[in-house]
């Protein structure tokens, strides 16, 4: 057996005290360092931004109290010879004047402020808050005052700003202390420039503010008290800083923002856009694949083919004439089938545009089609693609069922939607549940959030209208 010795319990490296020492010097060092860092810097500054931003909310109502009080005073001071309201119902009509605009305009006002408090975060502590949805557009003064009670945004910002008002006093108390550490700081530096006099001439004490009171500094040596309460508060002043910022920004976060619900589904809206525009993407490449690739390919090979057959034609086995002459239709044939499948995967008219695209598919119509086309901006490429094949599946439907004599197809864009109306003069009566492949055309419509619009009674005519937002 071999020697036991004793095991040491304590585990290989340094000891605890001096972890803990190391602890404790990073911290200072930490401590220290603070003040100098430009994320500091950034606090405080947004801080002193901050103030009287937060101020506003009771500068507002002070000064309309003041403007009615002084309205009041002077009613009062020179009374007209008959008055037609008295005092007490004239101070009344004031101050449900003065309610009423605060409820008209608290909310709009809260949003602006708000919008400031969001751009500021954004610009100094990088902190990027989502706007809220916009207010619902209304017309009438009934109906715009209706907008302004609904707007559930507008009075969280006016709730943001009230609750703000304690975290303002944290800011504030951040700057007093990093202002009133700066000016203490330069107490020793002029005290001989400026306190210079005689013995016998006695000056009354300099103060010297803290965040716990004052003292007062007499002597040349109390100015180095001054000198460490100053390097003390600048030391905290990035703390209560950062504390009074991080309160701001979750306070933006809750009230300023588009809410959880809003924002979920505005980033479920962007990851649609994003699929979809990725798979119109993926179909269009695969269409240049099929087209620049497999379909070169096999149209060489019918060439071949061609070749080959002229060559047995003279003479040659006719078993041999004959499968080539089968294969060279096979590849004629095959090649057919991959051009219209590569044209249903994307066609290549819309390179140049929905309009071109959409005459294209006008001139190929079995029934005379009239096509009228004002679209400004173009739409992005997988709405192009959408309204493409809904008016080639609405042309197809119409030669097959309407028996219509003349279609007419309008594109127009307005208000940020491309509306495609396609309107025939058949016998009507289209139904999307009767298998006309109107539902699958409601089905793509619906996956940009698009709309449908069918009517169609029985004799016609049948006018159908898809709106497509211009961007997915």
């Amino acid at each position: 057996m071999g020697a036991t010795g004793q095991v040491n319990p304590m585990p290989a490296g340094r000891p605890p005290g001096r972890r803990a020492a190391g602890s404790l010097a990073a911290l200072a060092s930490e401590t220290v360092r603070a003040p100098l860092t430009a994320r500091a810097r950034r606090e405080l500054l947004f801080c002193l931004a901050e103030v009287p931003l937060g101020l506003a909310v009771v500068a507002v109502p002070m000064a309309l109290a003041g403007v009615l009080l002084t309205v009041v005073v002077a009613q009062g001071a020179n009374p007209p010879p008959r008055p037609a309201h008295p005092a007490g119902a004239l101070a009344i009509f004031g101050a449900v004047l003065v309610i009423l605009l605060l409820v008209i305009l608290t909310p709009r006002a809260a949003r602006g402020l708000g919008a400031g408090h969001r751009q500021l975060a954004a610009r100094l502590l990088g902190e990027r808050i989502a706007g809220p949805p916009p207010v619902r557009p209304a017309r009438g003064v009934v109906r715009r005052l209706d907008a302004t009670l609904r707007d559930g945004a507008g009075w969280k910002a006016v709730a943001y700003l009230l609750l703000k008002l304690p975290v303002t006093v944290g800011e504030m108390y951040a700057v007093f202390i990093a202002a009133a550490g700066l000016v203490s700081l330069t107490y020793p530096f002029w005290w001989r420039l400026f306190r210079n006099h005689p013995p016998s001439v006695h000056l009354q004490p300099v103060p010297v503010l803290t965040p716990f009171g004052s003292f007062r500094v007499a002597t040349f040596p109390g100015t180095f008290a001054a000198f460490a309460a100053g390097a003390a508060m600048l030391l905290a002043a990035p703390w209560v800083a950062r504390a009074a910022a991080t309160a701001d920004c979750w306070l933006m976060r809750g009230l300023l923002g588009p809410g959880r619900l809003a924002q979920r589904v505005a980033d479920l809206e962007q990851t649609r856009a994003l699929a979809v525009q990725d798979s119109a993407a993926l179909l269009r490449r695969l269409e240049r694949d099929l087209h620049d690739g497999a379909q070169i390919r096999l149209a060489t090979l019918a060439m071949n083919l061609g070749m080959a057959k002229e060559r047995l034609a003279t003479g040659g086995d006719p078993v041999v004439r004959e499968l080539v002459d089968t294969a060279h239709r096979g590849a004629k044939d095959a090649l057919i089938e991959l051009r219209n499948l590569a044209r249903g995967i994307h066609p290549p008219a819309l390179d140049n545009g929905l309009a071109d695209a959409l005459a294209t598919v006008a001139a190929s119509s079995a029934i005379p089609v009239e096509l009228t086309t004002a679209i400004g901006q173009r739409p992005a490429p997988a709405i192009e693609t959408i309204a493409y094949f809904c008016a080639a599946e609405l042309l197809a439907n119409a030669a097959k069922h309407s028996g219509a004599s003349k279609i007419a197809i309008e594109v127009a864009e307005r208000a940020a939607s491309v509306v495609l109306h396609v309107r025939d003069d058949g016998r009507g009566g289209a139904d999307p549940t009767g298998g006309s492949g109107l539902s699958g055309l409601i089905q793509r419509v619906s996956t940009v959030d698009g709309r449908v619009q069918i009517v169609s009674p029985a004799g016609g005519p049948t006018q159908i209208t898809v709106t497509l937002p211009l961007r997915a």
